[in-house]
């Protein structure tokens, strides 16, 4: 298949497209998304086969206005009236309960449908021309960083999709918060772009993090919950702890000239001058939101740069820290080392 390079002017075609049941990729504010008709369960399940995606891991349906909302979901829950009147357009995604219409492949066989209207001007139009919800997981290959420019996508995916619609960087660089307001307390599973003490503020009591964020093995609920993604080709280890300096320190002893290295800008001080390995720096530790914005496109640069082993500082998580240190386990397979005092004693 011969995948189209389009300019935005050209969006006619992209949403032609995908009326004919075509995949297009698009840009959203978090990373590029991969868009099929939600309606149609043949193009839907291209996406699986053209990102080699598991079939039991669900996807958002894109929506480019409220009332798309209602032709999706059987129900709206007055708490998620307040996260859309907040946060809408941006990079949250709910859960519904799913309309008997929506194709089961979409819900990865659930009763839920997760849904958002994503806050970028070419995906909102994209969605309006074509006419109908965008079914859309991340433009990459499964497991794969998640792509934050059309540069990306075409890496992954050409020769197997009709179009990549080029939208330039994106800017969040992570994937959107996903929130169940179904149960008796809301729950993040996946978190994203959107903070949990955000959607506390608006909601005005605690939101609780899922088990399965904390290594519980139960079937996903939602994209990302499950499976190595955003994984680099070279094994990846992330390094946690209490102190600062002690995870520097491990990473001085440990590194070697074809290992790369992913730091803070305080880290990256530290080590200059000391240390082999290929630095990447990714922001000061009190921007985890730069942090976020650079961590897939700096996952690939190893992967281009052929190191052997990539070693990651790990970041507070706290505010969008949670989110990144998410993406990061998820990128090591669940590989965070706690570097513990007594190494050093």
């Amino acid at each position: 298949m011969d995948t189209l390079w389009l300019k935005p002017e050209e969006i006619s075609v992209a949403a032609r497209l995908l009326r004919e049941g075509q995949l297009v990729a698009f840009p959203t504010e978090t990373v590029y998304g991969l868009g099929a008709n939600a309606w149609s369960e043949e193009a839907v399940a291209g996406i699986f086969l053209a990102k080699g995606r598991p079939q039991d891991n669900p996807l958002i349906v894109h929506i480019a206005g409220r009332a798309q909302v209602e032709t999706l979901a059987a129900d709206i829950p007055p708490e998620a009236e307040k996260l859309m009147e907040r946060f809408w357009p941006g990079p949250l995604t709910l859960l519904f309960p799913k309309k008997a219409e929506v194709p089961e492949l979409v819900c990865a066989g659930l009763e839920t449908v997760a849904i958002r209207q994503p806050a970028h001007p070419l995906a909102l139009e994209l969605i309006r021309q074509a006419g109908v919800p965008l079914a859309a997981p991340s433009a990459n290959l499964s497991g794969r960083p998640s792509p934050t420019c059309a540069e990306h996508v075409w890496e992954d995916l050409a020769g197997r999709i009709a179009a990549i619609l080029d939208g330039g960087p994106v800017g969040v660089g992570v994937e959107s918060t996903v929130v169940d307001l179904l149960g008796p307390e809301p729950m993040i599973l996946r978190p994203g772009g959107i903070t949990r003490e955000e959607l506390e503020e608006v909601l005005g009591r605690p939101v609780l993090l899922d088990p399965a964020l904390l290594g519980a093995e139960e079937r996903p609920r939602s994209p990302g919950m499950k499976y190595r993604h955003y994984a680099p080709a070279a094994p990846l280890e992330v390094l946690d702890g209490p102190e600062r300096e002690l995870i520097w320190q491990t990473i001085l002893q440990e590194a070697t000239p074809d290992t790369g290295l992913l730091l803070s800008e305080e880290g990256a001080a530290y080590l200059a001058g000391r240390c082999p390995g290929q630095f990447l720096v990714l922001a000061p530790l009190n921007q985890p939101e730069k942090a976020a914005q650079r961590l897939y496109s700096a996952l690939r640069t190893m992967d281009k740069a052929g190191v052997k082993r990539i070693l990651a500082e790990a970041w507070p998580r706290q505010g969008l820290g949670l989110a990144l240190m998410n993406r990061m386990e998820k990128a090591a397979g669940g590989q965070c080392r706690r570097v513990e005092v007594q190494q050093y004693e």
